[in-house]
């Protein structure tokens, strides 16, 4: 889960990194009068998305005022950011600027560690700087037992070239953003930028924070950090019923038992998508595990049928744990709770293989259910589901 600025903001106070306040508003008035409450004599008035840019697309702006400050968030609130639109703004003090750096520590799966980098240079798009001057950005691993200590905030802030003077305030930042990445079971904490003011003190003046959705049950806390109404619906919706589901851009519904199995059905549906107009893609990711009963399998067809972009929906299963009589079970119990709540069904492609195939083929079969179609193979069920999809 993302956070907002705001939210990592307030996260980062809680562990004791050094921050500015900041007030949130959704009208221009309550900007105003946050901007008042401030009492600085500037304000930054900040759009509030989960998205990088905001600066260049124009949503952060100085204010020198309590008015100036509601102009801008009326200028701000209802803009377009990369797809996302701005309800919220986040009214910050002003800080005195001496320099910015950059500062994140983010899980490498690829070392089984965390990865700290960090440059005397931030303010910029980090992915530029990385490219264009790779020298510039220090990286270094960490490994998780231990996390940032003092030792290994000291080995960063020597990688990354800070002046002498300046290093132990640094590394006491980054011992304290090192223990938000810990405690909160983030799987990133990025600051860009993290400043040195005019009076020598190291703030971070931004904040992004993504915290480990699998470490909920230790955070009851995290669910209030939860933005429903930016979520999509159906995600919501399938969320509450336990599915692991990620609403794509398409409209060939997919429903596979385990992550491998979904994630190739995808390929094999893109690909296969390309012959026919439109060249039809999956809408959705959805697995319903290795251990799914007929109520998971009548749950999941129901948030895909639920989508208005759908125009099919390949099931495919291979029988494992998850019988194939069971999935059976689940889509004819599916159909009959779509026809109850008057729900129109929609271009069904199944395809059983494993355990318990052939008792699953004859009682999807004998159901005799409407625009259901089985197909044998994974090619040609995926080919099929693509041919309904474009038609």
């Amino acid at each position: 889960m993302d956070l907002y600025e705001y939210q990592a903001r307030d996260m980062f106070e809680k562990h004791g990194v050094p921050v500015l306040r900041g007030i949130v508003a959704t009208t221009p008035e309550e900007a105003k009068a946050a901007a008042e409450q401030l009492g600085t004599s500037v304000v930054v008035v900040k759009a509030q998305v989960k998205t990088g840019g905001r600066g260049k697309a124009g949503g952060v702006k100085l204010a020198r005022s309590p008015q100036e400050a509601a102009d801008h968030a009326e200028q701000i609130l209802g803009m377009d950011i990369k797809g996302h639109t701005v309800h919220k703004v986040m009214i910050a003090e002003g800080a005195d600027i001496a320099e910015e750096y950059y500062f994140s520590v983010l899980l490498d799966r690829s070392e089984r560690a965390y990865l700290a980098m960090c440059s005397k240079e931030g303010g910029m798009e980090i992915e530029q700087l990385a490219v264009e001057r790779p020298e510039a950005l220090a990286r270094v691993s960490v490994d998780p037992l231990v996390g940032i200590d003092a030792a290994k905030a000291a080995e960063i802030v020597e990688a990354a070239g800070f002046d002498e003077a300046d290093r132990a305030a640094i590394a006491d930042v980054l011992v304290k953003l090192g223990g938000v990445y810990a405690a909160e079971d983030a799987s990133l904490v990025e600051v860009n930028p993290l400043v040195k003011t005019g009076d020598g003190k190291i703030v971070a003046l931004d904040g992004k924070v993504t915290l480990d959705e699998n470490a909920e049950f230790r955070h009851e806390d995290h669910a209030a950090l939860a933005d429903v109404s930016a979520t999509d619906p159906l995600e919501v919706a399938a969320k509450e019923k336990g599915l692991n589901y990620v609403k794509l851009d398409g409209s060939v519904g997919i429903i596979g038992n385990g992550a491998g199995l979904v994630m190739s059905t995808l390929d094999v549906v893109a690909y296969a998508g390309e012959e026919f107009p439109g060249q039809p893609k999956p809408a959705n990711f959805l697995d319903i595990g290795g251990g799914a009963n007929a109520e998971v399998m009548a749950n999941g067809l129901g948030i895909i049928l639920g989508d208005a972009q759908v125009k099919s929906v390949f099931v495919n299963v291979f029988g494992g744990i998850t019988a194939c009589d069971a999935v059976a079970n689940g889509i004819v119990q599916a159909f009959a709770l779509l026809a109850e709540a008057g729900t129109e069904p929609k271009p069904l492609v199944v395809r059983l293989d494993g355990n318990n195939a052939v008792e699953g083929r004859r009682i999807l079969t004998e159901a005799n259910l409407p625009l259901l179609e089985q197909v044998d193979t994974m090619d040609g069920a995926a080919k099929r589901a693509a041919e309904l999809a474009a038609n």
